[in-house]
Order: C-alpha cells, then structure tokens, then sequence
C-alpha cells in the first residue's frame, strides 16, 4: 500500500520505527513498525510492503517489511508532505499556498522549474532560493538513504553524512568510506568497513588494513583516554579484528610511519604507537608546563600573615601556590580545597596581583564561584578572550599573575595544552582537582600525571572539616575511595536501594527522579538528576532519559515535535551541547532547555542555563544530547541537589569502577540515592579502573631534571 507518515511515535537507536500512517486510499489512519521504516519522516509518502499483526499492549498494526520513498501525487499528500517542515522554508500556510497555486504540478514545478515559485505570493527571490537548496538537500539525503540500504547500514545515518560531505556524500561513500571514520557521528570502522567490502574493496587492501590500525589508536583514545598503544597490542588487536595475519598488520604500521601519520617511541617497556595529532600534543604539553615551571615568578610577593581558622595542610597549600608557578592541590570532599583556593585568591589580590578562577565547564566555574566568592570563568570562554586593541595594555583572563584551575582532573590533553600554551612565563598556574574522581572524558590523564611528577609540588588535604563529617554523602564518598562498600548512614544524604531486576531498576529510578524525591523533598523535577554508569541496557541513559522525557514531556497532539534519530525534541526538553561552539558560545557540559520549535526554518531554540537563547538547525542536533538522564562522565565538574542512580551488571558491568562510582557520588549536594544490584555495588567499590596510556609524566620528568 501507500501511506504517508502523519507523525513518528518512537525510534529506537537500532532503526525500529513506530508511525502513525495516513493511507493514499483515503482509508481511516494506522500504525506501522518495523526497521525497514528508518528514517522515515512526517509528510512523506511510502510504498510499503509487510502484514498486520496484533501487538500484546498497542494493538492492531502493520508490520513493515520493506520500504519505499514515492513522489507524493494527490494535492492533500503533496500539501502535506511541504507542509511538515522536511524543506527548510516552507511552513503549513505556505505549502497551502503553494499547492493551492500550482496543484498536483507542485513537486514537479519545485523540480524542474523552480524560478516559478515567485508567482506565489510571500515568495521573493531570497525565499525561492533557500526553498531550491533545501529541496535538493532533501532529494541528496533521501537518495542517500537508498544507498545505506543497501549495504545494510542504518539510513538514519544519511542526513548525518550529507551533514558533513554534502552533494559529494555519495561519491565518498563509493571511493573511500574509511573517511567517514572519525567525521560522522555514528560511524566507527565496522560501519565504514561494511560499506566498503560491499563495494568491492578487498579484504587485504592497504587502504582497509591503514584505517583499521589508526581506528585502533582512536578508539583507544576515545573509549579508555589512552595516548598510545604498545606497538605489540596494537598489532595483534588490528590483525584479530580483521582476521588477517599480524606480519601484514605490521607492514601496514610502517606505511603509516612512513606517511607521518603515526609515530612510534622507544619507551621504557616497550615500542609504543601514537598518533600523530597526539603525539604532537603531548609534546607541546610537556614543553609548556617546563616552560611555566622555569619561569621566574612575576607574583609581587609580600609577607603572608597566618589564617588562623586554617588547618596546617591548608597553610602549606598557600604557601605553595604562592612561592611556585606550577603546583597541584588535591583532596576528597569536605577538605576544605575551595577555601584554600579563596585564601590563596584573597592574599594574591591584596598583593596587588590580578586572579583568574576558572574550571572546565559552565556549571563548575559557577559552583567555584559560589564557594569563593569570587568571580570565575570556564577555561574556554577565558581562552576565547581577546585582548581588546584599542587598549594597549589590556590583558586577557589568561595574562593574570595568578590562574587557578579547579576540577582539574576534567582537563583532558588538548585543552591543558592550549591552556598552557596561553599562560605567559611568570604567571603561577594552581591546578586544584580530587585525583580519585574519573579522568577527562578526552584523552590523557594530565592531573595524575603531574601528581607523579616528583618535580612538581603538590599538596593533598586530607583532614576531613567538622561541618562535613556530618553528611553521608562525604561519609560514603570517603568509604568507596578507601575501597570499603558504603553504608546508609543515619545521618542521611546516602541511600541504596537493592534490586535485582535492570528493568525494575529502571523503572524505580524514573518513579524516584519524577515523583517521589520531588513530592517528598518539595522541589521540581529538574532538580532531581540522573546520572547512569552506562549509556545503552535498559538501566542505560538512553532508555532512563526516554522513559523521563515521556513521563515530564509527552508527545501531545498540536504541539510541534522533531525527530532527529532516535531522539524527539519537543519544547521543554532538559538538554545539554556534548561539542564545544565557539560560534554559539556554548560548550559541553552546560545545561539547557528548549524554548521553541520553528519547524518552518527547521530550528530547535535551546536557552542556556543563565546564559542566551541559542538556535540549532535540525541538522545540528547531533551536537546535542537529551540530559535527563546522563552518564557519569558528563556529570563531571557540576553538582545537582539530588542524584539518582541505576546500579547493575549489565554487558559485564564494564563500567563500573571505583573511580566512577566515586564520581557519581560525589556529584549530589544533599542526597545519592543507588538503585540497583548489590553486586554491582561491590563490583564498583572493588574493581579499579586501567591506568591511561600516556608520556606526560615521563617526559615532563625528563625535561625538568635535564
């Protein structure tokens, strides 16, 4: 039959697709479902190919076999596939219009003779042409879509690659797919490979066994934080995943050696692989800290008078920070590390000496600023500043005599390096952090490293202050890092909840997020937040953060939603930028809610949490996520009022770790509350995570001793 798809009811993230469907032969409307529906968007029309069948909870519905896209032909299917907002420009009123100028000639008018939009009134030539662009934007993307098909690659991955390589998508997908690693969100190297046997591409090729060696060193950066492989490992995980033998792996190695782009180092143990963008960071790093650290101080140093209410740990810190310009400060929760960091601002700036405060992301530095009392700025906005020129001697953020970085632990190699790199000689750069939480999401593992550099001075508080010997939440955070399971004080702010069940789990989370903390505590919702070990499981961010959307923010008739993959925007959504946008002033990390849906302009308008309203085109959403429920790492550097989250040994349990279930703990101000399995808890507590890959340490040791 043909139908056109009235509106998209659920997606899951492996293409199932749920529609409500309006048949071509005017029969009454009806739901299909299936993976052949993949994305499928509201207004087009389909030729579909399956059965029906009785669903156990919703009922009667076609079951979807095949699929496809046809050119819409009635005035009512063609009004409505321009009036669902697919094309950028035409909106309801004007598909009205439209159609009700040219009838069913419309879509071939739009295809073949464009420059007669004009004779429709409130089309100018401006509006004509951005309807031309969008249009072929669409036809490119819905063409592209044929062609995942049919290397069985999901087609909700077309609008991302058009996003990225625009009308030349398909001829990179013909002549080298490997590109797409890396550059398009959602395809890794088993993507991309697939595509490329099916072209033809042989097994053996140089091309595929390149791609695959240099995925392994990504991946590896990206999924465990690692700078290098052990050029040994890299070799038998390249030659295992591609079932080919390890002496042609190795060949391939040297290629990439000989092409610059890899390096390969001598290290103590073995022969290590970077890549070379990480190599060369690394590098620069290690160059930069030696470079601050030899400097003479510019600090204008004057006696310091003892604060009395200060612990003899806290003492030496000031001293610390005050006498050298590189030194790391380090401790758990209730140390006191804040109120040392406002000492050592306070006595600086009596001193006659300018203070940067500043930390990884938006809710960090506000938090840094709360707890000080002074102002602070996150590390990219303080970087993004320029000296104003028509000022010869205005300095930025970064030319301060002092620079105090909190929650260091989040600074990954990249963003260290171009913080260093900024800082002149002569400044003192404090890095304040608990090195026990998670490391960066990034690659490197910069205030570990530094913490091992003998050279470097550093100060970890230990002694735990009275105000906060009281909250269960410091209590259990000080229990996991020595390796013990938390208790449920009587203290309350720490509670676990035991269940076997992941769905159950689930479900108890949502129930907890949505209704009963808030009930019970008298606060919204959106001061109740989820953070997940894992992303995918029903216990996963995912399906959480689905179940709480439909729960806070249902799909509701008249009221405008998009469909972007498997996630849906709908206004009032709790979102979140995972990419940093220098542009839009935004970076990862920062909390937002979607104010407006334009469907017209294909725009989703996020306000930021104390900051500006910010557009995304649809085909930006990628650069977005849902933050209903996040995962642990994301949650670094901010604090919520309460915290609930789902404990089980799904997939292995793999994430879970001391250091992270530290972490997550750590994040809730006035209660946690762990829903799960009693042997997840234990399995957190017990199990340690891997040491991260990295040389800075070795060579910053080398650099400061030579």
């Amino acid at each position: 039959m043909e139908a056109s798809v009235e509106q998209l009811v659920y997606v899951r993230e492996d293409a199932y697709t749920v529609a409500r469907m309006s048949s071509e032969s005017g029969a009454a409307g009806f739901v299909a479902s299936g993976r052949a529906l993949a994305g499928a968007q509201p207004g087009e029309t389909l030729r579909l190919e399956g059965g029906w069948e009785e669903h156990a909870t919703y009922g009667k519905r076609f079951a979807v076999t095949a699929c496809e896209r046809v050119v819409p032909s009635t005035v009512h299917a063609i009004q409505l596939y321009l009036g669902s907002g697919l094309i950028r420009g035409i909106g309801s009123r004007l598909a009205q219009a439209i159609v009700g100028h040219f009838g069913e000639s419309t879509l071939t008018v739009i295809d073949t003779a464009p420059e007669r939009l004009v004779e429709v009134i409130n089309i100018g030539p401006a509006r004509q042409a951005q309807i031309v662009e969008a249009w072929k934007e669409q036809k490119a993307v819905a063409a592209l879509m044929v062609v995942l098909q049919g290397f069985g690659v999901s087609p909700l991955l077309a609008a991302k690659i058009f996003q990225v390589y625009g009308q030349a998508s398909a001829e990179i997908l013909a002549s080298d797919p490997y590109q797409l690693i890396g550059r398009v969100r959602g395809i890794a190297f088993a993507t991309a490979d697939r595509i490329a046997l099916r072209s033809g591409v042989p097994e053996r090729s140089p091309q595929r066994i390149k791609a695959a060696v240099v995925d392994r060193l990504e991946a590896a950066a990206a999924r465990d934080g690692h700078c290098f492989l052990p050029l040994p490992a890299l070799i038998a995980r390249t030659a295992e995943r591609l079932e080919l033998e390890e002496e042609l792996v190795s060949r391939m190695v040297d290629a990439l050696l000989a092409e610059r782009r890899v390096v390969v180092e001598e290290t103590d143990d073995d022969l290590v692989v970077y890549s070379k963008e990480h190599h060369s960071r690394e590098l620069k790093l290690a160059a930069e800290l030696a470079r601050l650290f030899g400097a003479r101080s510019t600090l204008p140093l004057r006696a310091f008078s003892d604060d009395p209410g200060l612990h003899e740990d806290q003492l030496a810190a000031v001293t610390m920070a005050l006498t050298s310009t590189v030194s790391v400060l380090t401790g758990g929760p209730g140390c006191g590390k804040s109120h040392t960091v406002k000492v050592i601002a306070s006595t600086v700036r009596a001193m006659g000496g300018a203070v940067t405060l500043c930390a990884p992301t938006g809710k960090a530095a506000k938090r840094l600023s709360e707890l000080t009392g002074l102002p602070a700025t996150t590390v990219h906005r303080m970087l993004a500043v320029q000296p104003d020129p028509d000022k010869l001697f205005d300095q930025t953020p970064a030319q301060a005599d002092l620079i105090v970085v909190d929650e260091a632990s989040m600074l990954d190699l990249h963003l260290a390096t171009r913080l260093c790199s900024a800082i002149p000689a002569g400044s003192h750069l404090l890095l304040v952090g608990d090195s026990d939480q998670l490391p960066s999401i990034g690659p490197g593992s910069v205030l570990s490293d530094l913490l091992r550099v003998e050279t470097i001075p550093r100060m970890r508080l230990t002694h735990v202050f009275r105000q906060a010997e009281g909250s269960g939440i410091v209590q259990a955070a000080h229990q996991i890092r020595a390796g013990a399971v938390p208790y449920t004080p009587g203290g309350g702010g720490f509670w676990f909840e035991e269940l076997d069940d992941p769905s159950a789990v689930a479900a108890r989370v949502v129930h907890l997020a949505t209704e009963a903390i808030p009930a019970k505590q008298g606060v919204r919702p959106d001061q109740v937040q989820v953070l997940c070990p894992m992303r995918k499981g029903d216990a996963g961010t995912a399906e959480i953060g689905r179940l709480i959307q439909e729960r806070l923010n249902p799909a509701r008739d008249g009221t405008p939603e998009h469909w972007s993959g498997a996630s849906v925007y709908r206004v009032g959504d709790r979102v979140m930028p995972i990419r940093n946008n220098y542009d839009k002033g935004v970076f990862n990390g920062e909390m937002g809610t979607v104010v407006a849906l334009d469907m017209d302009e294909r725009v989703v308008e996020v306000r930021i949490d104390e900051g500006d309203v910010v557009p995304y085109r649809f085909d930006e959403l990628d650069d977005l996520t849902h933050a209903y429920a996040i995962s642990v790492h994301r949650s670094q550097g901010s604090e919520y009022p309460f915290v609930v989250a789902p404990l089980v040994v799904e997939a292995g349990g793999v994430m879970l770790r001391r250091r992270l279930l530290y972490t997550l703990v750590t994040r809730a101000k006035a209660w946690v509350v762990l829903v799960g399995q009693r042997e997840a808890l234990e399995l957190a507590v017990h199990r340690l995570g891997l040491r991260r890959n990295t040389g800075l340490t070795r060579r910053l040791a080398l650099m400061l001793t030579s």
